[in-house]
């Protein structure tokens, strides 16, 4: 994973039952908070800045990951968009260049 960017589009992984998709998606960043080699970086965007604020059981993970290192990064364009700056407890504001920047380095990992 270490040479992985995980680009999280979404706060559900999959299509279906919201419930379902954002257990899903605790549950892949519970498993992957434990293991030895994380991904360089973890970026959200469009829906997946919502997993960055205090209203997501995912946000604790994502605190956690970025206290072990890993470059949490919330798209500025979409916490701009849906209001969410306030609320969020994870990751750093950034923009597109630096998802590009990371792009250009490691493979993505969509999560969506």
């Amino acid at each position: 994973m270490k040479n992985k960017v995980i680009l999280v589009s979404s706060d559900q992984l999959g299509t279906g039952d919201k419930e379902l998709g954002e257990s899903v998606l605790e549950t892949f960043f519970t498993l992957l908070k434990q293991r030895e080699d994380l991904p360089a970086a973890i970026f959200c965007m469009n829906r997946g800045v919502f997993t960055l604020t205090d209203h997501s059981f995912v946000s604790v993970h994502l605190k956690e990951l970025e206290d072990k290192g890993v470059e949490v990064l919330a798209c500025k364009t979409c916490v701009d968009y849906y209001k969410v700056e306030e609320n969020l407890v994870a990751g750093k504001i950034s923009g597109m260049p630096s998802f590009i920047d990371l792009a250009s380095k490691y493979e993505v990992l969509t999560i969506s």
